[in-house]
């Protein structure tokens, strides 16, 4: 069973169901099934540790899936800066024809994409966000509700309201993001006016993410309570697994401390180093309170089989099976 929507239309996938661009995640086996089994997969851009290494992975993707793929580029400060110019380069040069961004603002980017005849996605975590970035004229949104794993921004609103109030401001195709797992989110993303999800946490809990298998276990044995938000005193939110470390870096900022005082704990190779050594307690992770829907590790394929079965059974069963006409 397959949903068209106006994102799968100009997308040309099958099933309206995108995998998020998430760092040290998003590799080729990942987005290659992802997109095999018909909906969108990503390759992260920046998990590659040059734009020759994304080449290669591009590359690697093709060779799992002749299907659309596209490549996340997460455009914020860094430390080390980062060369965007030849990234774009080697997205472009790849023949890669959808680009997620996220982070920044994304018209400086847009002219090179579109000049090249690339689709890009913008990641936003606010309406006025969603509404500036159609503006300048991006193809589509991906609104991340608080719900989200990693950045859900300072306004702390849930996709219940946030993917309706959107979809307002918002009449290009748009995918909602942070909460989803199944069909029933599907479908209840359908009805508040989105053209599909994007699912990160739940695609980490597949056998095809490249983590370890003891972070797949501890995501399915947590529940919906078992994240924290670090950076709230810095204007930088983020929602991670809660753990020892994420736990004394929230009491330390929270006691008036500076990300001087955190750095050591929030090191992105410690959180590297768990999904490749399977210690959960070795760093911060990224990973959404919809841990607490996820219950097993299946296959890309299953699971989006999966939840468009859900989501047909829901459409043409039970919804309409308890509908009644007004006045019986």
């Amino acid at each position: 069973m397959s949903v068209r929507t106006a994102f799968t239309e100009a997308f040309g996938v099958e099933h309206p169901v995108v995998q998020g661009g998430m760092q040290w995640v998003g590799t080729a086996p990942l987005a290659g099934a992802v997109s095999e089994a018909g909906g969108l997969g990503l390759v992260t851009a920046l998990t590659q540790p040059t734009p020759e290494a994304l080449v290669a992975e591009i590359g690697r993707t093709r060779d799992l899936t002749d299907k659309p793929f596209g490549v996340n580029l997460t455009i914020l400060p860094t430390i080390r800066p980062v060369p965007y110019d030849e990234y774009r380069q080697a997205i472009v040069e790849s023949g890669v024809r959808i680009v997620e961004t996220a982070g920044a603002n994304p018209e400086p980017h847009l002219p090179y994409f579109h000049e090249h005849g690339v689709q890009v996605i913008h990641k936003c975590t606010s309406v006025r966000h969603a509404a500036k970035a159609q503006r300048v004229g991006v193809d589509a949104i991906s609104i991340d509700g608080f719900e989200c794993a990693g950045h859900p921004g300072e306004d702390d609103v849930p996709g219940l309201i946030l993917i309706a109030a959107a979809r307002r401001e918002v009449s290009i195709p748009m995918i909602a993001s942070g909460g989803f797992a199944d069909g029933r989110g599907l479908v209840a993303a359908l009805a508040l006016g989105a053209d599909g999800i994007n699912m990160g946490t739940r695609f980490m809990c597949t056998v095809e993410s490249p983590i370890h298998e003891s972070v797949k276990q501890r995501i399915v044995e947590a529940d919906e309570r078992d994240t924290e938000l670090i950076f709230r005193p810095l204007r930088n939110t983020s929602r991670v697994h809660s753990n020892g470390v994420s736990r004394e870096t929230v009491e330390i900022l929270a006691g008036g401390g500076s990300f001087d005082d955190v750095a050591a704990l929030v090191n992105g190779q410690r959180g590297r180093s768990v999904y490749e050594t399977g210690d959960v307690e070795a760093g911060v992770w990224s990973v959404g309170q919809v841990q607490g829907l996820i219950h097993d590790v299946p296959t890309v394929a299953e699971l989006v089989a999966r939840i468009m079965g859900e989501a047909h059974e829901l459409i043409t069963g039970r919804l309409v099976g308890s509908l009644e006409p007004v006045g019986a």
